[in-house]
Order: C-alpha cells, then structure tokens, then sequence
C-alpha cells in the first residue's frame, strides 16, 4: 500500500468509513501478521496480539499525528504486544516450531506411508534440513528472515520498526543471515 493512500484511508476511518477501515486490515494485516509470526507465538497468542494490535489502532485511530505513517505504527505495536505477552508468560506451552514438528520418528506414521515416492521423501528431508538450520541461526537473523518472507513484503521502514533494526542495516542483515544459512546447509551437504 501507498503511504499516501494509507493516510487517506486512516481519515476516512477515522470519520467513520467502513470500507477504508477494511481496506486498510486488508493492506495491512499480512504487515501484522508477519510481525506477530517473527515472534514465535502460539496459533492463539498470535490471533490475541494480532486483535490487540488491531485494537489499539482503533482507540488512537483519531489521534494519529502521521497516518501516512501507519504501517510503521501497527508493526511496532505488534512488536510491543508480542514482548509484553512472551515476558508474561513464563510457562510451557504447545508449540508449532518446525524443529520439534519435523523431528524424526521411530514409527511410521500413516502420512508417512502415503508419501511413496523418492522424491517427496527428499523434499521432505531437504524441508526437514533447511527449518532445522534456520532454527540454528540466532534470534534476530530468524525475527528478520521471518518477517521479510511475509506476502507482501514489508517496507524497510515498516520492519525497522517491527524489529527495532535500523533501516540500514536490514539488507546487510539479511545477507549476512542468508550466508550464515546457506553455509550451514552446504556444510551438511543440503543445498
């Protein structure tokens, strides 16, 4: 979305329109989103933050000195929410980290018997190899990967304030992430 457009849509919200407020979570909810995935939040801790973020939006809607500005808003406060859910919880809790999702088994589970040929079996083991590198890598380079795969991609902007990263170094960031990712790989022969 145009930041031009999206101050426009926020006026409009903000006086009420219905379809500029919709139009806004539609351009700007996989922004959220992405943010709220970099964090590694439960499927409902994530659909919490993501409605908190929202939320919050919505109270300051006709307050916002900046609308232009508003994808850089909703990103830091989903950042903002996402910290204070995961300092407040300091329990256990389900998960669906890939590393412990696709870690071998001793059994054969029916899914697995479905997948009969070769080819589907080293895909998966190449998946398989490529999340278990990834989760190798330290915690920014996974926030910063994570969030810049998300559809559409975020502004440089939008992910310096979802991260706290400084918009400069986000692309020498990213490539020296991506290196240290694909010199693991090479290392154990996935490529």
């Amino acid at each position: 979305m145009d930041r031009a457009d999206v101050g426009v849509l926020v006026q409009l919200a903000a006086d009420g329109d219905a379809a500029a407020w919709k139009s806004l979570v539609d351009g700007l909810g996989p922004l959220v989103w992405s943010v709220v995935r970099a964090h590694g939040l439960s499927d409902a801790d994530a659909h919490e933050v993501y409605q908190t973020a929202w939320f919050r939006f919505a109270q300051h809607l006709g307050r916002i000195r900046e609308p232009e500005k508003t994808g850089s808003w909703l990103a830091s406060t989903a950042r903002h929410e996402c910290l204070k859910l995961i300092r407040a919880s300091k329990r256990w809790t389900p998960t669906d980290d890939p590393q412990l999702l696709d870690r071998p088994s001793e059994e054969r589970t029916p899914e697995e018997s479905v997948l009969d040929s070769e080819e589907a079996a080293a895909q998966t083991e190449r998946v398989r190899r490529l999340w278990q590198e990834f989760e190798e890598l330290g915690e920014r380079c996974r926030q910063l990967l994570r969030v810049l795969i998300s559809s559409p991609p975020p502004s440089y902007q939008e992910v310096s304030a979802a991260l706290g990263i400084a918009v400069g170094s986000i692309g020498p960031m990213r490539q020296r992430c991506l290196r240290r990712l694909r010199a693991r790989l090479e290392a154990r022969g996935t490529s």
